[in-house]
This record gives C-alpha cells, sequence and structure tokens, in this order.
C-alpha cells in the first residue's frame, strides 16, 4: 500500500515539475508566436526573406520541445516537416526558402499551437504547482505561526477563509482542507499534463497528408535506391562476364581451333592445347558457380538465412561467434538482402578494423530480423561517410527496414539492422 502511494505522489510530483517546464514553454510560444507574425509583417518590405526562415527555425524549435515534453508526458508525436529542397544562390533561394515554408501546412499549425499554447500550457503547468503550493500551506504553514506564537491573539484570516484565533478548529480544518487539495493534486496534476500532451499531438503531429507525403518520398527514395542498386550489380555481372568466364571461354575456342589444326601434322602440340583449353575450361567453370553464388548463394536458397550465415562464418578468415534463432524460412528477397548485409559488414571488419574477435547475433520474432554484428576492432565506422555502409542502408530502407551503427574512435562497433518480416508488411508480403 505504501509503495502504491509513494509511485502516485512520484508522479504527481513528476508531473508538477513538467508543469513548470510548461509555462516556460508557454512563454516561448507566445513569443515565437510574434516574432514569426511581425517578420511576415515586414515582408511587405522585403526583410521577410531574411526574417521568415529565422522566425520560422525559433518556431520550429519551439514547437519540438513541446513534442519532447509530449513524449515524456506519455503522448509521442512525431515531427510532421517535410525535407526542404536545396535552394538556389542569391535572392531567388532566399524566396524560394520563405516559399517553401510558408506553403508547408506544419508551418501554420505550429503557429496555431504556439498562439493556443500560451495559454493551455499556461494553466495546465500553473494549476498543478498551485494545488501543491496551496496544500503545503495548509497543513504546514498554521501550526508552525501557532508553535511560535502559542499563547498570543492572533487576528488573521489563513488565505483569506480560515481564522487563525481559533486553535483547535482552525487546526483541523486547515489540515483537512491542505489534505484535500493535496489529494485532488495528485489526482489531478498528471491528467492535466497529459491532456496538455495530447493537444500538442492534436496539432504538432503528422497529419494524414504530410504522412502521406512522407511515405511517397520514401517511395521514391527506395526505388531510385533499387535502380541504383540494380545498375551496379548488372554492371559487375556484366564486367565479371567480360573479363573472367568469356575471356577464357574465347580462349578455349583458339585452343581448340590450333589443337584441330596440329592434329594431324603434330600431335604432341594437338595434345598439349587440349589439355591447356580442358584446365581453361575447368577454370571457366569455376569463376561461373563463383558469378552464381555472387548472385544468390546455392545454401541461402536451399537451406536458408541461418545456414548461409554460418556459411560465411566459416569462410571467414576472422574468429567468428555465432548465435543464430532462425526458426522459420522468411521472404526468398528479404534473405538475400540480410545475407549480403551481413557480407558486406564481415568484409568490412576484416579490411578496415582489424578485429581481433566478431560476434554475429541473428534473432526472428513474429514480425521482426534482428542481425547484429559486433567487433572489438578499432571503431570509427560511420555511416555518412561509409558508401558500403550506406549501400547496407538503402538495402534494408527498401523493406522498411533500418540499419543502426554504434561505432565510437578506438572501438567496439555494433552494427545492427532490423527487417520487418510480418506476413501484414506492404513490402515483405508474397500475396
Amino acid at each position: 500500500m505504501s509503495t502504491a502511494i509513494s509511485d502516485h505522489l512520484g508522479r504527481a510530483l513528476r508531473a508538477t515539475w513538467q508543469g513548470l517546464l510548461l509555462i516556460g514553454l508557454a512563454a516561448l510560444s507566445l513569443v515565437s508566436f510574434i516574432l514569426t507574425v511581425v517578420s511576415m509583417a515586414f515582408s511587405v518590405l522585403g526583410l521577410g526573406l531574411v526574417l521568415v526562415p529565422a522566425a520560422i527555425g525559433v518556431l520550429r524549435w519551439t514547437a519540438n520541445q513541446g513534442r519532447r515534453l509530449a513524449g515524456a508526458a506519455g503522448v509521442e508525436t512525431a515531427e510532421p516537416y517535410l525535407p526542404t529542397p536545396r535552394p538556389t544562390s542569391g535572392l531567388a533561394g532566399l524566396a524560394q526558402r520563405v516559399q517553401w515554408v510558408l506553403v508547408e501546412a506544419a508551418t501554420w499549425r505550429d503557429l496555431l499551437w504556439a498562439l493556443t499554447n500560451s495559454l493551455v500550457g499556461f494553466l495546465a503547468g500553473l494549476l498543478p504547482a498551485t494545488m501543491l503550493g496551496y496544500a503545503v500551506q495548509g497543513v504546514v504553514v498554521p501550526p508552525v505561526l501557532w508553535v511560535a506564537d502559542p499563547g498570543g491573539d492572533v487576528v488573521a484570516f489563513w488565505n483569506g477563509l480560515i481564522p487563525l484565533d481559533e486553535r483547535g478548529t482552525t487546526a483541523a480544518l486547515s489540515v483537512f482542507v491542505g489534505l484535500l487539495v493535496g489529494t485532488l493534486w495528485s489526482w489531478s496534476a498528471p491528467h492535466l499534463v497529459h491532456g496538455q500532451a495530447v493537444f500538442t499531438r492534436s496539432l504538432l503531429a503528422p497529419t494524414k497528408r504530410s504522412r502521406l507525403a512522407d511515405r511517397v518520398k520514401q517511395l521514391a527514395d527506395s526505388r531510385s535506391a533499387i535502380i541504383d542498386i540494380q545498375e551496379a550489380e548488372l554492371r559487375r555481372i556484366e564486367r565479371d562476364l567480360h573479363d573472367g568466364a568469356q575471356a577464357r571461354l574465347v580462349a578455349i575456342g583458339m585452343k581448340l581451333g590450333a589443337a584441330d589444326r596440329y592434329l594431324e601434322s603434330d600431335v604432341h602440340s594437338a595434345r598439349t592445347l587440349l589439355t591447356e583449353a580442358r584446365e581453361a575450361s575447368v577454370k571457366a567453370l569455376d569463376e561461373l558457380r563463383n558469378l552464381v553464388r555472387g548472385i544468390h548463394p546455392p545454401v541461402l536458397a536451399e537451406r536458408g538465412l541461418g545456414a548461409a550465415i554460418e556459411a560465411l562464418a566459416f569462410e571467414s578468415p576472422l574468429d567468428v561467434e555465432l548465435t543464430v534463432d532462425l526458426p522459420r524460412r522468411l521472404y526468398p528477397p528479404l534473405e538475400s538482402a540480410a545475407y549480403f548485409a551481413v557480407t558486406e559488414l564481415l568484409t568490412n571488419a576484416a579490411k578496415h578494423a582489424d578485429p581481433r574477435r566478431v560476434e554475429i547475433t541473428a534473432t526472428l520474432t513474429e514480425d521482426l530480423l534482428r542481425i547484429t554484428v559486433a567487433d572489438d576492432g578499432r571503431g570509427g565506422a560511420d555511416l555518412d561517410h561509409g558508401t558500403g555502409l550506406r549501400g547496407i542502408a538503402r538495402r534494408c530502407e527498401t523493406f522498411d527496414g533500418t540499419l543502426a551503427v554504434r561505432s565510437p574512435v578506438g572501438g567496439p562497433t555494433a552494427i545492427t539492422l532490423e527487417l520487418p518480416c510480418a506476413s501484414s508488411s506492404p513490402r515483405t508480403s508474397t500475396s
């Protein structure tokens, strides 16, 4: 029982502290609203080309603080802003940026929130603090005054309501009112802060239109990434065929032609050429097998992702420790993307990290495939500067997946890819 009460009071105190932050945020909201409106008014004079983007930046920063406080109150609120296009230089670029931020619906929703939150946030933050102060004063202050002057004639009113000159009645009434207000505070403070968070989400969360626009952009980026990956893969296959198997097959044809010419006049030379042609055919066959394995490894097609990762670990020159829990087969393109991601990560570790040891952990839940490749190498892997990592990230995005990189300089490195694999996934479903 005492634990429940302490938890309840703890939530109320946290909500009251968040309420004090809401009071500060309400003041910032009002300031950002005034700055934005004034900057828009100055657009008539041409100063808005400089003032509007700066004021919108302040407005969005304030709105993001509101989203963070809403998240702290248990109401997650995502940002709705679309990526700003790269403007041209000069006045035309400034005008383009101003037009972009003013046309975007999220700007006007931020502005409406800034105006209304200056009142809603202020009240949501002020009421819990006021009730807590009243409750503490009602329980503590009158007894302290009486103890300080036990025999004196106190002619005053506590909070304008409770006379302090009647000791017993006043003490009981003061404590009762303080406890009553304290109870109301402990119940209402979390609800007030949560209500303000819901209000924030109603204005600052992405709308259906913005979510659709963001989704369209993601799909366009994924489509572009798929095209680039496929084009690079085709170029690689063409190069390998041209420089490898095709060259050997041409050489075999030439050797067979020469052997045919020597067949009657120089049997020894003909036999030598046939032997060389046979050896070249074996090498060409090996190269073709390696090429096919690079396109889609047979072990992946026949035994699944878990066995394919085990084969990678066995063939790797690194000391690899495996933890694989993949109880079922997955959609083949998803298995292929995960396999080549692990291949690339192992190659990067061997080439750049110089690790003593690598750990691969692959787990599969009902709707998520998670693979982590960790090593104790030198670290410093960076998603923004490594083309290999960017390629893996783009492959993951094709399946609505993510790639997380944690690699401080000096190590260790842990790279985790997560791929949705539920049957209802719009990209991984076979239906």
